[in-house]
This record gives C-alpha cells, sequence and structure tokens, in this order.
C-alpha cells in the first residue's frame, strides 16, 4: 500500500498528509471546512509563511476551485498561533 503523500499548495514540500493542515470544499454544499469532511482537498503546512503566501496569492481558493471567506484564513491563523505558543511552552 502507497504511503499517503501530499504536497503543500504554498512552498511545494512532498510529505506525509499528517504532517500539513488539510482544507476541504466538502460536497456538495461547497463549504470549506477545516481538516475533515469529503470533497476537494488542499494541503498547506503549519507555517507562518505558507500560510502567508497562500493568502496573499490565492491559492487556496485557485486549488479548491471556490472562493475563500477570510473566516477560514483567520481559523489558520489562530491555530497557528496556538501551535507557536505550545512550542514556547515546551
Amino acid at each position: 500500500m502507497k504511503p499517503n503523500i501530499r504536497r503543500c499548495i504554498s512552498c511545494g514540500k512532498v510529505a506525509h498528509k499528517a504532517a500539513f493542515w488539510r482544507i476541504v470544499r466538502v460536497h456538495p454544499s461547497h463549504q470549506l471546512q477545516l481538516d475533515q469532511g469529503m470533497g476537494r482537498s488542499a494541503y498547506i503546512c503549519p507555517q507562518a509563511d505558507c500560510l502567508k503566501t497562500a493568502q496573499k496569492k490565492n491559492r487556496l481558493g485557485r486549488t479548491l476551485r471556490a472562493p475563500v471567506p477570510p473566516s477560514v484564513y483567520d481559523s489558520l491563523w489562530q491555530r497557528l498561533a496556538q501551535n507557536d505558543h505550545r512550542t514556547v511552552n515546551t
């Protein structure tokens, strides 16, 4: 069985899918959600540079073929801040 390898939409890094955040355009509602659901998916590294580039160049919107509401980016930035906070405390 093949390993679950994915590519970051921002930097192009290739790694196991567990190393990325997953953003899903759910079928058939076309709503975007994080981490779960069936539909078109995009993967992004949990790093500020990748998130900033993806937002600036609309990489999520192009990959998912849907408009990305600001709330999705807000959720990702909050998640990044939480991860950075945990890293500092350990």
